[in-house]
């Protein structure tokens, strides 16, 4: 009885969700003649007689009380997974961005607003050794719980709650680690120094900012990564960047928005409107129903000045691209990387009943010049979707949207994402590259441990100082160092990495063990500064500057002169 009530409840919940639907789809139809008996009893009276709510109960209560009769399973169903399949399943008809969260996923999602998780504030990861999988720490968080309790680069989690970790792989771990607010996890972990320790953890709030780091990357060339998306603090974080940036003698800027899969709006609207003068335009949407069409623009009085470059590449979407494309548009800024992923559609949360939530699509976004950021999504399915137009495309291609000007003329394309004046692919690693980074790994817990005579200056057993510039004299891999790698993966065969291997990617060896150290030594975000300065993105970033400079000249001069 308890399911009968139960298959019925989501009989009723989809027939609700799908009311706007079918109202909208019969508001451009002409009335057609149904018989009245067959309508009343929520049938067509013709194949050709449209849907109405009464058909929908009907089938829907038809197909869910045949499954729950006659499935060979039928008695083990999963109510929730048969509710969610069913939304999921309707909103993939609209769009690829409308989407339902069950109360799990929605709790995820509004704690990712918040900027913030709860949890011990640490990054793990495997290593197999001698046929076993073990969970190392891979970094701890300024601040954050595990830091406080003394965890560090480098120290292998054995148990959690007396339980053993042995040969579980990293998920598994961290679901255990990861829990709501208050409450306590005891972790059994061995140092490398070979010491043992158990800690009692307060789970507690665990930061997730939207600009990780913010440093001179050149002689006068600020560096923000904004590269965290956009939640509640976004645009604080950045302005605190910028002044510090400033103090520093930053006359130049490089945003890094590669990778920021986007957020809130109105945090993308104050972040352009930084740099942008009172009254210009930072995005439009425009929707079909109430408080969905409107036009955001600068109310900054004295906006900032300093010549800026944006990075951008495929998976650069959504918030996003809007601050990319206003100062575009404008002229405000140049564009250097890859086009943007091409989301330009806009999601009111509906939050439903057992907090669960609809995030329906009621808008779309235009940048200043009338650009439409959407990709178009009609000729394939999600697989496509994301494939060919994100990660895997050509994100050096122009849109082949409609031709739009910015405010000196300069032309540019709507309809997918945002094009970067400076086109520069990307680097990432290799397949032989990848097969190297656990030995990396392993090779630099030997080090960091002091477990390798000879090398006492890369032992790492002060603090982690997360407040460090990384210097060209941190962690240098000399020969000796690079010798004593090779003789190290030699001892170890279950690497399957040979000497040649190392001689061959001998740059990216060196470049990786430094990661790992400066890591150790001054956290996770401070180590990426190793990536950064050889960056082909970032370089060509620096050496256009001069272009955004003139660029902004230019669009300063279009404003000022007389209509």
């Amino acid at each position: 009885m308890r399911n009968r009530s139960a298959l019925m409840g989501i009989v009723v919940f989809l027939i609700a969700l799908s009311l706007p639907l079918i109202i909208f789809s019969q508001q451009n139809r002409s009335a057609t003649r149904v018989n009245p008996e067959r309508a009343a009893a929520g049938r067509p009276a013709t194949g050709k007689s449209p849907v109405t709510t009464g058909v929908i109960k009907h089938d829907l209560g038809d197909a869910l009380a045949i499954i729950q009769a006659n499935y060979i399973d039928g008695n083990k169903l999963d109510f929730n997974s048969v509710f969610k399949s069913s939304i999921s399943g309707m909103l993939s008809v609209l769009d690829p961005h409308s989407t339902y969260f069950d109360p799990i996923e929605f709790a995820s999602f509004k704690t990712e607003q918040r900027s913030e998780y709860f949890g011990i504030g640490a990054t793990i990861g495997d290593l197999r050794d001698n046929g076993e999988v073990n969970t190392f720490i891979r970094a701890t968080f300024q601040g954050a719980p595990a830091s406080q309790a003394g965890l560090r680069f480098g120290d292998q989690i054995t148990e959690i709650d007396g339980q053993s970790m042995k040969n579980k792989p990293y998920p598994e771990v961290r679901k255990l680690l990861i829990g709501p607010r208050g409450t306590k996890v005891k972790v059994t972990v061995k140092h490398l120094s070979g010491k043992t320790d158990t800690v009692e953890i307060t789970r507690d709030a665990v930061p997730l900012p939207s600009v990780p780091e913010a440093y001179i990357v050149r002689p006068g060339v600020g560096y923000v990564a904004m590269t965290g998306g956009f939640n509640l603090t976004t645009a604080d974080e950045f302005q605190r960047a910028l002044s510090d940036l400033h103090k520093k003698g930053m006359n130049t800027l490089i945003l890094d928005l590669r990778g920021n899969h986007g957020g809130l709006l109105i945090q993308a609207v104050r972040v352009a409107d930084a740099f942008l003068k009172k009254g210009q335009s930072i995005v439009s949407q425009k929707g079909r129903i109430r408080g969905s069409s409107e036009t955001f623009t600068a109310f900054n009085e004295n906006p900032d000045t300093t010549p800026l470059v944006v990075l951008v590449n495929g998976e650069s979407a959504s918030a996003a691209e809007i601050v990319a494309g206003a100062l575009q548009d404008h002229d405000r800024a140049l564009i250097v990387g890859e086009t943007t992923f091409g989301k330009g559609l806009v999601q009111y949360p509906y939050q439903l009943e057992y907090d669960s939530a609809l995030l329906l699509t009621v808008a779309k976004y235009f940048t200043p010049s009338g650009r439409l950021i959407q990709r178009d999504y009609s000729n394939g399915g999600f697989y496509d979707y994301y494939t060919k137009g994100g990660s895997a495309g050509d994100k050096s291609a122009v849109p082949v949207g409609p031709e739009s000007h910015t405010d000196t003329g300069r032309p540019v394309y709507g309809g997918g994402g945002i094009s970067p004046d400076e086109v520069v692919k990307a680097t990432g690693f290799t397949i032989a590259q990848r097969k190297l980074l656990n030995p990396i790994f392993a090779f630099s817990l030997e080090l960091a441990g002091g477990r390798l005579q000879g090398f006492d200056k890369y032992v790492i057993s002060d603090p982690i100082d997360y407040n460090h510039d990384i210097q060209p004299t941190d962690f240098p891999v000399t020969d000796a160092v690079f010798t004593a790698l090779k003789a190290f993966v030699a001892r170890n065969p279950e690497f399957k990495v040979s000497a040649e291997q190392l001689d061959r990617d001998r740059v990216f060896v060196e470049k990786q063990l430094r990661y790992e150290l400066s890591t150790a030594a001054f956290g996770s975000t401070t180590a990426l500064q190793i990536y950064n300065s050889d960056d082909p993105q970032i370089a060509r970033a620096v050496d256009v500057m001069p272009r955004a400079r003139e660029l902004a000249l230019a669009a300063l001069r279009a404003q000022q002169k007389p209509l």
